[in-house]
């Protein structure tokens, strides 16, 4: 996302590369260009007049330092007014009931159900809730279905009521099976159509009535570009909801969505869908989406993403290991897991400052790792905890067994000799260079 975007920004930038000061004249310029990124962007006209505008103003009205270029100068207003747009700082859901009740609004297709599963998973792991689905798509063919499945897999009880097709009374009946088994969260998920109707409307509308959430958040496909702020305002006309979860933000949009959606409905985007994976719902961060907008990268999401599959014994355990050079396949698999866990690979190297542009053509399979995994999963228990013992004839079976060839098995063999050296000289580092401590052998 954003790739196309952040290109034309660059080149509109590279206006002002060179000027001694910011004038009138070379304002104008680069934000013509700029203008026209963000419309090619599906920005909605008015909010990419408005912001090029205050941009303007605020650029003028600067003094630039001599250690500052003007390029350099043009992208901290560039930055900080995009922050802004966005709605400048991230949005918290606020679930004060008990149960608290989140009703799930949006098209058909725009990810409702699945979002409403991603939710619950975020809300039983970092915050620690006990989360009941409702399945109030009472009209889309296998909708309960599809919100079952989504639960089982999440370890997230569905209410469902085979054969009723009111939906407030299938709203108001989860609440009270929350009551009853003591879950303080109930998501709604409710119907769409293709379009917005007045039925659905009234229907949604009735629900709202009904059960009196505690947050109303609209779901929208980002893809569908300027169409999904045009129905975001249809939908909060009616709903007031209290905010947006923009999907499908992993996939070739022009990002104009988000860049529109805050300014044109007034509620904040809280929540952003990345990838296909149930973990792969992240709080929109405002300033993070400028940096990565504007190629500067997000390492702090990089390392909360790592923090969350971060495990303190684990680390603990693997430290001493590394130390001893007992670092095994077994680890190396785990540490693996927790790779893929992290969410899209190409997705987090865009993350690292100066690396997303140098990928952005480059097709980055998320299996990458299935070849490695094949070739340790066809070694023996012995063999992974003993990588030393795999002789020439041992290499033949494995690379048999995994599919791969002879030549495979030895490049991940001589990798990992590499890999553990370097990470038992870093594990070996005093305090005061690594700030960890140096275990003895």
């Amino acid at each position: 996302m954003f790739e196309n975007l952040s290109e034309r920004l660059e080149r509109s930038f590279k206006i002002l590369k060179g000027e001694g000061k910011i004038t009138e004249v070379n304002v104008a310029e680069t934000l013509k260009d700029v203008r026209k990124a963000l419309l090619d962007a599906d920005v909605n006209y008015k909010v990419a007049k408005s912001f090029t505008d205050t941009v303007k103003e605020k650029a003028l009205g600067q003094d630039v330092l001599t250690s500052v270029r003007p390029s350099q100068l043009m992208v901290k207003i560039v930055h900080d007014e995009l922050a802004a747009l966005m709605g400048g700082e991230a949005v918290e859901l606020e679930l004060k009931g008990r149960p608290s009740v989140i009703l799930m609004s949006g098209l058909q297709g725009s990810g409702k159900t699945t979002m409403s599963g991603k939710l619950a998973l975020m809300l039983k792991n970092k915050k620690h809730r006990r989360p009941l689905l409702a399945a109030c798509d009472v009209y889309r063919p296998a909708a309960i279905d599809q919100l079952t499945v989504l639960g089982e897999q999440i370890e997230v009880p569905v209410y469902k009521e085979e054969g009723n097709k009111n939906p407030i009374e299938i709203a108001l009946n989860a609440i009270k099976e929350a009551k009853a088994k003591n879950h303080d969260v109930v998501i709604i998920d409710t119907a769409g159509r293709l379009a917005v109707d007045e039925q659905m409307m009234r229907e949604i509308a009735a629900i709202k009535d009904a059960v009196d959430p505690d947050q109303i958040l609209f779901v929208v496909d980002a893809m569908t570009g300027q169409d999904a702020v045009n129905t975001a305002k249809e939908f909060n006309d009616r709903l007031d909801f209290d905010g947006v979860v923009l999907t499908k933000l992993d996939g070739d949009t022009r990002g104009g969505a988000a860049l529109s959606i805050r300014t044109v409905v007034n509620k904040p985007i809280m929540f952003v869908g990345t990838g296909e994976k149930l973990e792969a719902l992240d709080v929109f961060h405002p300033a993070r989406m400028a940096d990565r907008i504007l190629g500067m990268g997000d390492i702090v999401s990089l390392v909360e993403r790592a923090q969350e599959q971060f495990d303190e014994e684990e680390a603990r355990k693997l430290t001493k290991k590394l130390a001893r050079n007992q670092f095994d396949f077994n680890d190396f698999l785990a540490q693996i897991a927790q790779i893929k866990k992290m969410g899209n690979i190409k997705d987090l190297m865009g993350m690292i400052p100066g690396v997303g542009k140098q990928i952005k053509d480059l097709d980055i399979d998320d299996n990458a790792f299935k070849s490695v995994e094949a070739i340790i999963y066809s070694m023996t228990p012995y063999e992974r905890s003993h990588p030393e013992a795999i002789n020439g004839s041992r290499r033949q079976r494995i690379a048999k067994g995994s599919g791969t060839n002879i030549q495979e098995v030895n490049r991940l063999l001589k990798q990992f000799e590499q890999t553990r050296k370097m990470m038992k000289n870093v594990a070996n580092m005093p305090m005061g260079k690594m700030g960890m401590p140096k275990f003895r052998r």
